[in-house]
């Protein structure tokens, strides 16, 4: 592979006009500020946050949901770390308040942890939050077959997970969408598949590189893309060869189309969006049911996640929506575009 100043220069010899890309996954927009990446680019090349951060598109009404379940003292509510501090419509009120003043909620790794919390505990309703992608969701199918199978009825998910596809088909299909080309997710694409993301070259004319995750390989994967950009070619390529096969992990997906249905789930920012999410089939867990509507809260978190607004151009930044003290999401996670940008005080 070539280093980060020969693939600079490779870059800034291409002479791009102006032009967006779009990378999806919330790891890349942290590895891509934590490299600087930003510094070595063209002006004329912008980088813009997609929908790929799970706790960032997650919408208020669904947080509001699960923090209602947390007052019953007869359930636990098992999530992972950064939803703990994901504030519902009312700013301020999070799992880790609610924790404080008395609530059961624990802190998990794996959806597997959380079967085992309901093991520990039978005369508690141990509710798992099961939030993600493709990535996440064949950990939440596997523990609740496990469950199923064990006979263990005191356990149930909470099912926020989504899939990148319709997603990506809705930002594309905006009027206003200005992206020349995706960075593909490669922790997403671990699971699908380089050909999961083939409908954007195929159905939209736009071309895609599933990225790695180092400096060297977002920098390459930036730089395949923009060729490609200049060529008017528009195809997938995947970079990340070491992570990810043409096909996928097909285990992973089998138990994926056995243990959930697709439905029509609430994005933050982007209202709902046809079959884009994941829930357990009927009969295989208890099915916890989710809003039918967003909350509106004044975070702009949602045009963030859909590149239509820099993290700075929010008049909440740094200001009402800190670290300390967030808003929205975008500022909690650990992958979210504005923690990136008030962290490495990028625009």
């Amino acid at each position: 592979m070539l280093n980060v100043f020969e693939l600079a220069n490779r870059i800034k010899e291409l002479e791009m006009p102006p032009t967006v890309i779009m990378e999806v996954c919330g790891t890349h927009t942290m590895a891509i500020a934590e490299n600087g990446i930003r510094s070595v680019l063209p002006p004329e090349i912008k980088l813009v946050s997609g929908p790929g951060c799970p706790v960032c598109v997650t919408p208020a009404c669904e947080i509001d949901a699960y923090l209602k379940l947390s007052e019953d003292p007869d359930n636990v509510i098992a999530t992972y770390g950064d939803m703990i501090r994901v504030p519902g419509s009312t700013r301020g009120d999070n799992l880790a308040l609610r924790r404080a003043r008395g609530a059961n909620v624990e802190v998990v790794y794996s959806p597997a942890d959380a079967v085992e919390i309901a093991k520990d505990n039978p005369e508690k309703n141990v509710i798992f939050l099961g939030v993600g992608f493709e990535t996440s969701a064949p950990g939440t199918a596997a523990a609740s077959k496990t469950a199923r199978e064990e006979g263990i009825s005191n356990f149930s998910v909470y099912t926020m997970l989504k899939t990148c596809e319709p997603v990506l088909r809705t930002l594309c299909e905006q009027k206003d969408f200005e992206v020349k080309g995706f960075l593909c997710p490669g922790h997403v694409a671990t699971i699908i598949g380089a050909k999961g993301f083939e409908f954007l070259s195929k159905d939209y004319g736009i071309p895609g590189v599933v990225s790695g995750f180092e400096g060297e390989d977002i920098l390459l994967s930036i730089y395949l893309l923009l060729r490609q950009i200049k060529d008017g070619n528009a195809q997938i390529i995947n970079e990340y060869t070491r992570g990810v096969t043409y096909e996928g992990n097909v285990e992973a997906q089998k138990i994926m189309r056995e243990e959930f249905d697709t439905y029509d789930a609430i994005w933050r920012g982007l209202g709902k969006i046809e079959k884009s999410g994941l829930r357990l089939k009927e009969g295989n867990a208890p099915v916890i049911p989710l809003p039918e509507k967003d909350t509106p809260t004044g975070c702009r978190c949602g045009d963030v996640i859909c590149g239509r607004l820099s993290p700075k151009e929010c008049p909440m930044f740094g200001k009402v929506c800190t670290p300390e003290d967030p808003v929205g999401p975008c500022m909690v996670s650990s992958e979210g575009a504005c923690s990136a940008s008030y962290k490495y005080d990028y625009t």
